[in-house]
This record gives C-alpha cells, sequence and structure tokens, in this order.
C-alpha cells in the first residue's frame, strides 16, 4: 500500500509551491490571490528510494469569506482522516495566525503524524522567524523555501523516515477492480445491483496503514477483489458532498487496483472531472473500463449509443482505446458484463507478446513508414522487444533515439493496438540506443 500524505494550511501559504517543488511539476496554479487553487492536484515524490503520493488540498476550499474557514477545518478533518501522514504549512512572513492555530489544534488531537513546515524562509535572514512556530505544539518546524527549494532535502528526509513499510503486495492472483468515478454517477447502486443478488464474498481483508477494506467477491463466474470503493466501507462521519473527499478515496482506490470502473452519468455526460480520473488512472498504469450509468433514464433512437460513445472517445483521445459499457444499476443492465469486461481488461495487461511475434508484425509497417530523418540523419529502429514489467512497455532499438518524435511514437502505439489486443491498458514505448 502507497503512503498519502496531504498538505494542508491556511490559503496563501505556498502549498502549491511547496507541492510544485516536492513533485518536480508545474502542475499546481501558483498566485499571490487566496484560495485560487480550484483544481485537483496529485503527483507522485521519490527520495532516497522511497515512493509516496502527495496531494495538495489547496483546491478544495471554496465560497464565500463566512464558510471559508469552515471549509479548511472540514478539509483538514477529511486529511486527517484519509492521508497516512501531514504537512501543515504554516507563513514564516505572516506569524502564527487565528487560522494557523485552529488547524494545529485539529492536528495535535489526531494521533496522525504531522511535519510543521514554515514556509517562505527564502533567505539567512529570516531564519529568526521560525522560532515562534514552536508555540504551535507540533514539534520542530522545517524551514523551507517552495521558491528556491531551500530547506526541502531535510524535510523529505523527515518524510521518509516517518513513512510506513513498503507492504509486500498480496499474492492473491485476481483481477483488484476499483469501482470510481464523480459523486452520485451511481457507483453505490452498481455495487450493490452485483452484490445485492447473492452476497457470495469470501473476505474483508484489511490493509494495515490505511484501513482500507479489500472485498474479494465471487459469484456469476467472477472471482475478484473489490477495492476500497465507496459501497463497501463505513460511513464517514465526514460530509460525504465535499469533493475532496471524493478525491482522496478516490486516488487511494486507483493506487490499490489494477483496473479502475469508471462510472459515467449518462445524464450529466463524461466531463472532466472523469477526464482527469482517467489521466489519473493512466498516470498510474491502470486499465480503465468505462461505464455509462442511468442508460434507462435516456430518450433513445438506433444512433444515440454510436454517438454518445464517439464523443467520449473523441474527448479521451490520444487514449481511447478503452471498452464502454451502457448499463442501468436500477435494472441491472449489463452490470456483469461491465465487471466481466474488466477481467478481460486485467487479461490484458498482463500480455506478453514474444519477441519473434512483435518483430514480424511490426518491422514490415516500420519498413514500410520508417521515421522521418532529422538533421538530415536517417532514424533506423533494429527490433522492438517487451520489458519484463508488470505493464505493458515496449522498447524500440534505434541508432538516434533522440530522434524520433512524439507523433511517431503515437503511431507505433496505434500499430501495435491495431495488432495485438491491448483495449483498456495504457501502453508505454520506450526508445533505448542501439
Amino acid at each position: 500500500m502507497s503512503n498519502l500524505i496531504a498538505i494542508v494550511g491556511r490559503p496563501n501559504v505556498g502549498k502549491s509551491t511547496l507541492f510544485n517543488r516536492l513533485t518536480g511539476s508545474r502542475e499546481a496554479i501558483v498566485d499571490e490571490t487566496a484560495g485560487v487553487t480550484r483544481d485537483r492536484h496529485y503527483g507522485h515524490c521519490e527520495w532516497n528510494g522511497r515512493k509516496f503520493s502527495v496531494v495538495d488540498t489547496g483546491g478544495y476550499v471554496e465560497g464565500s469569506e463566512d464558510v471559508f474557514e469552515e471549509e479548511i477545518r472540514r478539509q483538514v478533518k477529511i486529511a486527517l482522516q484519509e492521508a497516512s501522514m501531514l504537512m501543515f504549512v504554516v507563513d514564516a512572513m505572516e506569524g502564527i495566525t487565528p487560522l494557523d492555530e485552529e488547524v494545529a489544534d485539529l492536528v495535535r488531537r489526531s494521533k496522525k503524524k504531522t511535519i510543521l513546515v514554515v514556509n517562505k524562509v527564502d533567505n539567512a535572514m529570516r531564519q529568526d522567524l521560525i522560532g515562534e512556530f514552536y508555540a504551535l505544539g507540533i514539534g520542530d518546524p522545517f524551514a523551507v523555501s517552495g521558491v528556491n527549494g531551500g530547506g526541502t532535502g531535510e524535510l523529505l528526509d523527515e518524510v521518509v523516515n516517518n513513512l510506513g513499510p513498503d507492504e509486500p503486495e498480496e499474492e492473491l492472483n485476481i483481477p483488484k477492480i476499483a469501482v470510481v468515478g464523480r459523486p452520485n454517477a451511481g457507483k453505490s447502486s452498481i455495487l450493490n445491483a452485483l452484490l445485492g443478488e447473492d452476497k457470495h464474498i469470501v473476505t474483508d481483508i484489511a490493509g494495515t496503514t490505511r484501513d482500507a477494506i479489500n472485498t474479494h467477491f465471487k459469484g456469476f463466474g467472477l472471482d475478484v477483489m473489490l477495492v476500497d470503493t465507496a459501497g463497501l466501507r463505513k460511513k464517514s462521519k465526514v460530509h460525504e458532498d465535499l469533493e475532496f473527499y471524493s478525491v482522496m478515496r478516490t486516488i487511494r482506490a486507483i493506487e490499490e487496483c489494477d483496473i479502475i470502473l469508471l462510472v459515467v452519468d449518462a445524464q450529466e455526460g463524461f466531463e472532466s472531472q472523469d477526464m482527469n480520473i482517467v489521466g489519473l488512472a493512466q498516470n498510474n498504469n491502470k486499465g480503465i473500463v468505462l461505464v455509462v450509468n442511468k442508460w434507462d433514464l435516456i430518450e433513445k433512437d438506433t444512433k444515440t449509443v454510436k454517438k454518445f460513445e464517439e464523443e467520449i472517445r473523441e474527448k479521451m483521445r490520444p487514449f481511447n482505446d478503452v471498452p464502454i459499457i451502457f448499463t442501468s444499476a436500477i435494472t441491472k443492465q449489463r452490470i456483469l458484463k461491465g465487471f466481466e469486461t474488466a477481467v478481460e481488461v486485467y487479461n490484458n495487461r498482463k500480455k506478453r507478446i514474444p519477441t519473434a511475434k512483435l518483430n514480424e508484425v511490426l518491422q514490415p509497417i516500420i519498413e514500410n513508414q520508417p521515421p522521418p530523418p532529422m538533421k538530415a540523419t536517417y532514424v533506423k529502429i533494429k527490433y522492438v522487444t517487451m520489458l519484463p514489467t508488470k505493464t505493458p512497455v515496449f522498447a524500440f532499438f534505434v541508432n538516434h533515439p533522440q530522434y524520433v518524435k512524439d507523433s511517431y511514437k503515437r503511431f507505433l502505439e496505434n500499430k501495435i493496438r491495431e495488432n495485438f489486443n491491448f483495449t483498456g491498458v495504457p501502453i508505454a514505448i520506450v526508445f533505448r540506443k542501439k
């Protein structure tokens, strides 16, 4: 199980800047306006050989001035429940504010490991400002500069020293499926439709680090693990309607599973939040099946399915080789088909193509349409093989790998998909010097 670290704190202390620094990305929008962060920020971090995930909570605080602080409190409570560790960020220049004290109080009363991060210590002159933060009672403050990276090495050392152990993966050789999607898309209804007939639940396996419950389900020809999903866990004391809450649950479920079953509301269509979940699954190399739920509520003619499917695939480009199943949790129409398709995608994800077969199929295609020359240099692909990885990675051995363009990489991926069934599975292509 992976470690999930939430960055918490009041607005404008530099959470997004710190997130960008830790994940080595520029994904979060950084702006001087308090509360500017609105989108989900989630990334991976690696330090001294240990990997963990980071979520920046700033984006989940919304509303007018009078509800602003209440949202922050709720968010910290969710982070306390869902994350394995917290980074509590304060501002060296502004000192301790009443809202900092409230967050500190929540954090102290929890049993959650919290690292106090004093941000904006951008030069030696500001080192003297960190002393007052001992008064928050969180422990030794770590002085950092999200802007120039000062102090982040020591901070990451502290994080890694407090990570839970990397647990060995469960050796149950069955698909782990997570049912995910936006609130009210019908995740729980779909699970209940599957489980409600006859609960062939073999075991509830509780993970020690994050209290995730994986349910081993056997029935209707299926033998699968259902991972940490909405309908299988005790209702939280925290309000379920907060977007941040569903995001943290989704992140955890995706990291735990092999395949996601993404439930889309037919009435609302495939929206940017659904695309974010697809992106998350892709980044984590998970298989994907789309289930369009509430299909019974849509007025249909002979072209409705085709039109709906084309719209989704267009939005998903370039990775749109994904099964789309139209279901209704109410009538139980094609619910089983969704899970059966997830098992097919699981098998696609494990598939390995022998090197001889790969070259037999792909070499004539490459010879017929070779990579375009760069700087008067001809790029020649010698051969291709699949690497011995858990998920499909194709290594093409080339005389000048640096000259292969992204457009040609996409061409190769399309040809692999046309000739070998990797539907629902993100595949990686790497070029190596031969």
